[in-house]
């Protein structure tokens, strides 16, 4: 049997020690296994009857290729935002032009399957989000086994309460945000700290939650920019330093105002989100007359070697999509269900939006993280 592994989207700590766990597996198993470079992009660009393209969008693996990956962050795959299905006049290949018409996006999903049964793969492991993963499930719906493994430090995959990399993010956050304490308090300013988080806040909750910050506005919740400012001049008031420190996530809103884009939308549709906590700082100090500290935290978020939590749920993930590999159980996405590990039919990642519990772990009144009682919740509240 051969397996071949991508990892697709965002990069974030916990992929490699994935990958190596996977790998050592799947040789001890008897099986071969083929690293497809730069997630979907390695499939769309390989060239059955261009041998030069083969090592620039696939690499073998073994135990001795990936023996020391997992000592650092990131993927040694690489990876891309490459959506097969959708591919834009600028992303074909030269050897795929004259087959194409360049004059809009088009659907290169064929091409794709021909590839793998070129490479002889037999089931395909994508590690990635929900718009990887989305693909993940057409390649199966085309009829090859699939078994996904979910990451994204956003932890916004549906069907599943943990996603590799998602520890690590908060982790970063948190001693970041205790850092810029020294310079917001010393100079007796309001803080404001954007975080990743598109359409779920969950990094903003917790870390806000963990660090003891004290506002917290998340993408699901719109918010009044003149509340805020009273709220965060009551607190800088009320703190014997004279300071205060407030999260935001990047998909955040205004009351009636949109989220913040830029540039043009990628394969996936999305466009690239930042810039309303600076939008934010310009209003509270119009409002407040304070001097307001920004500062976006962005890649270093997912920057760096993973924590021990990412560590384990990476390779324990490996290791359950190996099993289902083994038994033949294809068409399943690896989970974390209420703090077990779990798999789930690959579908479900299509099947919905994972959004913050906003009845159970937010004050909309008080716009910070409201945890009342814990008994019985997962690890990471919900």
């Amino acid at each position: 049997m051969r397996i071949g592994v991508l990892t697709g989207g965002g990069d974030v700590p916990g992929l490699n020690p994935c990958i190596k766990a996977l790998v050592n597996r799947a040789v001890d198993e008897g099986y071969d296994v083929i690293g497809i470079r730069r997630g979907w992009w390695g499939l769309l660009n390989y060239n059955p009857d261009d041998p030069a393209t083969h090592q620039v969008c696939t690499v073998p693996l073994d135990k001795q290729a990936v023996r020391t990956i997992d000592r650092t962050g990131g993927t040694f795959l690489h990876t891309s935002r490459i959506n097969p299905s959708n591919v834009r006049p600028h992303e074909v290949p030269d050897f795929l032009r004259d087959k194409a018409d360049l004059t809009r996006a088009q659907d290169f999903t064929a091409h794709v399957m021909q590839v793998l049964e070129h490479l002889k793969i037999d089931v395909l492991v994508p590690i990635g989000g929900d718009d990887t993963l989305s693909y993940g499930v057409r390649v199966h719906q085309e009829g090859l086994p699939v078994v996904a493994i979910p990451k994204t430090m956003d932890n916004d995959v549906y069907g599943t309460d943990y996603c590799i990399g998602f520890s690590t993010a908060v982790t970063r956050s948190v001693q970041f945000i205790h850092q810029l304490r020294t310079a917001t308090g010393s100079h007796e300013r309001i803080a404001i700290v954007e975080l990743f988080g598109r359409n779920s806040g969950e990094t903003s909750l917790i870390a806000a939650y963990l660090s003891g910050v004290d506002r917290a506005i998340i993408s699901e919740v719109p918010f009044d920019p003149e509340k805020l400012a009273y709220l965060l001049q009551k607190d800088k008031r009320e703190n014997p330093s004279h300071y205060a420190m407030m999260t935001i996530s990047e998909g955040a809103q205004m009351i009636g105002g949109t989220v913040i884009e830029s540039g043009p939308e990628d394969a996936y549709g999305h466009r690239r989100l930042g810039g309303i906590g600076e939008v934010t700082g310009r209003e509270i100090q119009r409002i407040t007359g304070e001097e307001v500290l920004y500062q976006r935290l962005a890649y270093l978020m997912r920057s760096g070697a993973p924590d021990s939590l990412d560590l384990m749920v990476a390779m324990n993930y490996a290791n359950i999509a190996m099993d289902l590999i083994v038994d033949r159980r294809y068409n399943r996405m690896v989970a974390l269900r209420h703090g077990t590990y779990t798999h789930v039919p690959l579908k479900t990642v299509t099947e919905g939006v994972k959004r913050v519990d906003v009845d159970e772990l937010y004050d909309i009144e008080e716009y910070r993280p409201k945890t009342r009682r814990v008994e019985g919740k997962p690890m990471f509240l919900y």
